[in-house]
Formats: C-alpha cells, structure tokens, sequence
C-alpha cells in the first residue's frame, strides 16, 4: 500500500508598506509565499505549486503576483525612518548619523 498526496506551506516573506489598490490606505501588506508539496508517506518530496500574494491589513485584500513582482519587491532598499515625533538632538542635522565621528 503506497500513501501519497500533497501538503501545504506558508512562509512569510515580509511586511511591506504599500498603497492598497481596492482601499487606497498606504498600509502594511504581508508578502507572502504559498507552497505545495507532492508527499510519499507523508515525506515532502517536491513542490509543484508556487505561488506568491500580498494581502492588506486594513481591509483584508489578497492579490495573486507573479514571482518577479515578489522579487522586485523584495529587492527595495528600506530607508531608515525617524521615529515619529521625534526631534533631532542639537547640533545635528537632519539625516546625519549621530554616531559618526
């Protein structure tokens, strides 16, 4: 008797800051890659479904993109934000690293 089927996985890829299309809010959007699996005795073999979606955490929308788009959004350089409300300390200017001598 040979027992095979599929299994999925999830994995969170990161937590981006995007314009969501259906609500318009610049909001967190998790990018997110599902996986399934082929299994033989419930051991994963090999995936043969990929597929990669962001969804929006004030409204809730999911959209499918392609693996490209994934990478290119994980490709985006973060800039370093300044904590809100936060004032620069004397002497120093805006966007200088206090730190650097």
């Amino acid at each position: 008797m040979i027992i095979f089927g599929s299994r999925g996985y999830l994995y969170q890829l990161a937590m981006l800051t995007l314009v969501c299309g259906n609500c318009g809010n610049p909001s967190a959007h998790s990018l997110r890659k599902y996986v399934t699996k082929f299994t033989l005795f419930f051991v994963p073999l090999f995936p043969f479904s990929t597929k990669y979606r962001t969804q929006c955490t004030f409204c809730g929308l999911e959209q499918q993109i392609t693996k490209e788009q994934a990478e290119g959004l994980l490709a985006q350089p973060v800039a370093p934000q300044q904590a809100y409300g936060q004032q620069p300390q004397p002497g120093q200017m805006q966007g200088q690293n206090p730190y650097q001598q």
